[in-house]
């Protein structure tokens, strides 16, 4: 139990006002009450701590303090003061100004999407402190969402009860060859099955969905090397190494050194949302940043998933 049950922050409103200006009837008009309220106020302030706070002297001397008053009043302003600063800090707070945000992400989001999400929170809410988690496990990722470890993180396709996903958009897969390969405009599962193919480990969730999708279309991936590095992928296939499946997101398709082709019929695009723990309240920021990360990527993914084989 507080020791002073009864004591509130009106009380202790009312004892700095009168000793600020002087009498009752002043601090009744700082406050904006009338003068029996400040009084009853102060009486209620005494009876809270059990010792007089003022000595109310008759005529037109001011209202005086006593030792109580006197012990009491620096504290009531550092309590004022604290309570100013909260309301300042949940207002700001309210208005998603300040507060702080850990996202999760992995590398082609990062490569794409964050950078200019990141750029415009900090133009437009500067306050907030930004805290960036990367991994191309999604398991790890949705791991630490649950864990409330980190606020919200980009995934591709995840389906959990316990999760709540927004969807931003949806990356298609391609074909890139080598600039010099003889394949014509367009590849076929002929020109995929059997060839020699640059991937991702298979552990790595957008290499299955590949792995899923070609199975599907009854297409049989030929792996002749695997790296975790999209760079890594792109740049075996500018050698020669062998042709690759990537999502568009992930690829430089200014490379003079490659040809970006689409794969007739298509492969399912994937999705690619931001993630929350369902059911937990985030941050008002978290709001702006789901915002801005949905204007982002309406250019750079496709509104509607590809027509799928």
């Amino acid at each position: 139990m507080p020791a002073f049950p009864d004591l509130e922050i009106r009380h202790l409103a009312a004892l700095v006002a009168v000793a600020e200006e002087g009498s009752f009837a002043r601090a009744a008009g700082a406050l904006g009450f009338t003068q029996s309220a400040v009084s009853q106020q102060i009486a209620s302030l005494e009876r809270a701590v059990g010792l007089p706070v003022l000595d109310r002297p008759k005529g037109p001397r001011p209202a005086e303090l006593t030792p109580a008053g006197r012990l009491l009043l620096d504290h009531a302003r550092d309590v004022l003061d604290r309570i100013e600063a909260v309301s300042t800090e949940l207002d700001q707070m309210r208005r998603g100004v300040t507060g702080r945000l850990v996202i999760g992400t992995f590398q082609s989001v990062s490569a794409e999407i964050l950078p200019p999400v990141v750029g415009r929170m900090r133009a437009e809410v500067p306050q907030v402190d930004i805290g960036l988690f990367e991994t191309d496990d999604q398991t790890a990722l949705v791991e630490r969402v649950l864990s409330d470890e980190l606020d919200l993180a980009f995934t591709v396709d995840a389906a959990d009860e316990r999760l709540s996903c927004q969807v931003l958009g949806h990356d298609p897969f391609v074909v890139l060859v080598a600039a010099d390969d003889p394949i014509g405009a367009v590849a076929t599962p002929a020109d995929i099955s059997d060839h020699p193919l640059i991937g991702q480990p298979s552990s790595n969730v957008c290499q299955r969905l590949i792995d899923q999708r070609l199975d599907s279309a009854g297409i049989r991936a030929d792996y002749v090397f695997r790296s975790l590095d999209n760079g890594a992928v792109q740049g075996m296939v500018r050698s020669g190494m062998g042709r690759a499946i990537m999502p568009m997101l992930a690829i430089d398709p200014d490379d003079p050194g490659i040809r970006v082709l689409p794969l007739d019929p298509p492969l399912a695009s994937r999705t690619i949302q931001l993630t929350r723990r369902a059911g937990r309240s985030l941050p008002p920021a978290a709001d702006r940043f789901v915002a801005i990360a949905e204007q982002v990527s309406a250019d750079r993914l496709r509104p509607e998933p590809a027509v799928a084989i």
